[in-house]
């Protein structure tokens, strides 16, 4: 139990339904979805598209999402692959030829074709109980009347406001300028988009009007985007991957996400005594760090797309992870860091929820960098993601750049089971940090035994290029420890990710729900 006198939050029980995300109305809208008789997948659609509305920056219909469902009256996870592709046009040959040797993070060649309405679509097709329209319903009602900024929504809009171009500043910026927190934000075009798309289903985006202002936008801006780009895409249900830890099971989305990388971060700590450990000493951030080093090399190695992905059993492989563990010095850091083939970024959200049946839905929703690539529709206002950015131009590896194919993905949702039961289903944003984010909040609770919250208000740090990110939550010596063993620290300039958790306490018959005060969300029930 925390002690009441320090500052913090409680964790939050409720008996028949929960959903934990970034932001409270989102919370608040999935909630009353479901006591208007909603399931979870109802419930999920419609905060997360309102997250949209609420958090621009972070994620939107011109996205991509990846989704794990665990149905009502099983134990069974499915897997729902909501990414976009690449259009047909985009050539790593024509890019190389031009003398590029990357895919910028605001070029039009860093637009793919959004994903995540065909997957909001078909799951609640497939899975849900009220039908789309009445799930999209809030998030018009919020993109036309308007949403307060909230703090860390406000706190994020300049630097990536900063990014915004042509239609986008328009429709982003209010007198030329980031809003700020109270300033309310209204978007009257996502909100036809989405009143076309509860009348007609995924033909109210991928064709028609809205179709012919994305792709009419993203042509005038020097893309190869074609309407048959738009009209083809399709969501994907696919096996999850997983791995065990410590009679635990992690459940992960697979490639073109980055699952196996926390995996494979898992079944490296596995060979380290972490409970013998101080939770939020250096030792274990050390160790951590190493780890998360080691499974992002294997990562930009071998995922990209599911067709194109290679050797993912040998990168779950317990003998591979041994292998690994045994280049870890517990008492100094490596040499040198494997270069990182993605570009660092920190905007997504992600949404949890379980209802009364116990469906559980664990969703992670994002536009990739701070209002994707910058760009937007000109009538709609619709942003474009810059996903594309996560393709590689190296001849020949399994993620490089191409028409059609979906890039290496770093947003990944989670579920923790025990005994063939779903125990927890969770998801970290952040980025590359999300595998770390994994691993950090699976051994908090099972090697340390840490009340949810906690463990997600716990202090984070993560290795990048040049050194070691550590939160201002560490104290001095922990960092002085760090640098000892020769980690180069370096102090965030924000937080690194935040998270979002339920527990199901099959024996209590409740639901225990966590969320991250790093962002300005919250989890509630009934």
């Amino acid at each position: 139990m925390r002690d009441f006198q320090l500052p913090g939050r409680s964790a939050v029980f409720a008996a028949n339904g929960l959903c934990a995300t970034s932001h409270p109305l989102a919370a608040r809208v999935a909630v009353q979805i479901l006591e208007a008789g909603g399931n979870a997948v109802d419930a999920a659609i419609a905060g997360a598209v309102l997250l949209g509305i609420a958090e621009p920056q972070m994620c939107g219909i011109g996205g991509d999402c990846f989704v794990l469902l665990k149905p009502a009256g099983t134990e069974g996870i499915i897997a729902l692959n909501g990414s976009g592709r690449a259009p047909a046009g985009l050539s790593a040959a024509a890019l190389r030829a031009r003398g590029q040797t990357a895919i910028g993070t605001e070029s039009i060649e860093a637009v793919t074709v959004p994903g995540a309405i065909d997957a909001f679509c078909r799951l609640s097709a497939d899975w849900g109980r009220l039908g789309l329209a009445d799930s999209l319903a809030p998030a018009i009602r919020y993109a036309e009347e308007g949403i307060p900024v909230a703090p860390r929504v406000a706190f994020d809009w300049p630097e990536s406001g900063a990014r915004l171009t042509g239609a986008a500043r328009r429709h982003y910026l209010h007198d030329a300028k980031p809003l700020r927190a109270g300033q309310i934000f209204r978007a009257p075009g996502q909100a036809e988009v989405l009143r076309r798309v509860a009348q007609a289903g995924r033909a109210g985006f991928y064709e028609g009007e809205v179709a012919a202002d994305m792709v009419a936008s993203l042509r005038a801006l020097g893309g190869s985007h074609r309407a048959e780009d738009f009209a083809a895409t399709a969501c994907d249900y696919t096996a999850p991957v997983a791995g065990g830890y410590h009679g635990h099971e992690l459940t992960e989305h697979p490639p073109n996400g980055q699952g196996a990388t926390a995996i494979l971060m898992l079944n490296i700590l596995a060979h380290f005594d972490l409970a013998a450990l101080d939770p939020n000493g250096a030792q274990r951030a050390h160790l951590e760090a190493e780890a998360a080093r080691l499974a992002h090399d294997a990562r930009d190695r071998f995922i990209a797309d599911p067709d194109h992905t290679t050797r993912l059993d040998h990168m779950l492989a317990p003998a591979t992870a041994e292998r690994l563990a045994a280049l870890i010095d517990p008492g100094r850091a490596m040499a040198s860091l494997p270069a990182a083939a993605e570009a660092i970024h920190r905007d997504t959200i992600y949404l949890t929820v379980v209802d009364r049946d116990r469906m559980a839905v664990s969703l992670i929703y994002s536009i990739y960098w701070g209002f994707g690539s910058g760009l937007a529709s000109d009538r709609f206002g619709i942003l474009f993601q810059n996903r594309g950015a996560g393709f590689t131009l190296t001849p020949g590896h399994p993620n490089e750049a191409g028409g059609g194919k979906r890039p290496m993905h770093t947003i990944i949702p989670a579920m923790l089971g025990r005994a063939g039961r779903l125990t927890m289903p969770f998801g970290v944003m952040g980025g590359g940090y999300q595998p770390s984010g994994h691993a950090r909040l699976v051994t908090s609770i099972v090697d340390y035994g840490m009340d949810p919250q906690a463990a997600i208000d716990a202090p984070r740090s993560f290795p990048v290029a040049g050194g070691l990110k550590v939160e201002r939550g560490y104290p001095d010596r922990v960092r002085a420890d760090l640098a000892a063993m020769g980690h180069r620290i370096v102090t965030p300039d924000v937080p690194l990710g935040g998270a979002q958790l339920i527990v199901i306490d099959e024996a209590a018959g409740v639901l225990i729900g966590a969320s991250d005060a790093r962002k300005d969300g919250c989890a509630l029930g009934y």
